[in-house]
């Protein structure tokens, strides 16, 4: 594959898993992501780390629980850099919805991805998730939006 069939193949995952995520379906977003204990996420919730995709289902199960109803998300602003069978992205990701208290949900987090082809088919093995913080009083800011 080329460079920009590589890139394109990335941004199809990447368009697989928000659908998934629309649909709520945690074992479609489950696909787009190694499935063994290789995997890692540092993720923004409790600041905590997942090992493995075992560990990261569970969170997904967490995360949709605080909803009523279905929450959706957007992808802006994806920039992908790719080799033949390595590759690295970065993009925000905003979700909104309705929590389980009737409150909206309107959060922008940032993203960034790694990914490995493996027997041809890209999967994301690495993920970090971060919301902006202010400097100045030390809090988080995630209703901050990406300048466009």
């Amino acid at each position: 594959m080329t460079f920009s069939e590589n890139e394109a193949a990335i941004r199809t995952l990447e368009d697989r898993f928000t659908a998934a995520f629309n649909a709520g379906d945690i074992d479609a977003i489950m696909q787009n992501y190694v499935s063994d204990k290789s995997f890692v996420l540092f993720d923004v919730v409790a600041r905590k780390e997942y090992l493995g995709a075992n560990a990261y289902r569970k969170a997904w199960v967490e995360m949709f629980s605080r909803f009523t109803g279905r929450p959706k998300i957007t992808i802006s602003d994806l920039n992908i850099t790719v080799d033949s069978n390595a590759g690295f992205g970065h993009s925000f990701m905003n979700i909104k919805g309705t929590d389980t208290q009737g409150h909206p949900v309107d959060r922008t987090v940032r993203v960034t991805a790694g990914y490995r082809k493996i027997k041809g088919n890209w999967l994301i093995a690495h993920e970090h998730i971060s919301v902006p913080v202010d400097l100045v009083t030390g809090k988080v800011d995630p209703a901050v939006k990406p300048s466009l």
